[in-house]
């Protein structure tokens, strides 16, 4: 299996009716630095949530334009955590540290206390 999947306009559809899992979405850019950094975060995401309910995905927003209009990327990197009802629960533009995607993960999973659910 894939550490990382890759998302395309093709292959959204099918992956999104098959999956059960919290779904971590990284848009980026081939030209963006942020993005390239984002990008070396994925696999350390994909290892943290192994266990875990979790697909870590991106999605290269230049060449997948009907992902893009869907999702309204208009600045990358844009982050976006989708749950298990398969509703957006948090998008994030630019690039944070991976303990704020991994907080982002983990709310959407339901970890954490209860202020952290509430104010995360």
């Amino acid at each position: 299996m894939e550490i990382v999947k890759e998302l395309t306009d093709k292959n959204y559809t099918a992956f999104m009716e098959a999956t059960s899992s919290v779904v971590f979405i990284d848009f980026y850019s081939d030209t963006c630095p942020p993005c390239q950094t984002l990008l070396t975060y994925l696999p350390n995401l994909a290892e943290h949530f192994r266990d875990e309910d979790v697909v870590i995905t991106k999605v290269n927003a230049a060449n997948n334009p009907k992902l893009s209009k869907k999702f309204m990327v208009r600045s990358v990197p844009l982050t976006v955590v989708i749950g298990k009802d398969k509703m957006v629960k948090r998008a994030e533009v630019g690039l944070l540290s991976i303990d704020a995607y991994i907080k982002m993960i983990e709310k959407a999973l339901g970890k954490g206390n209860f202020f952290s659910k509430l104010f995360g």
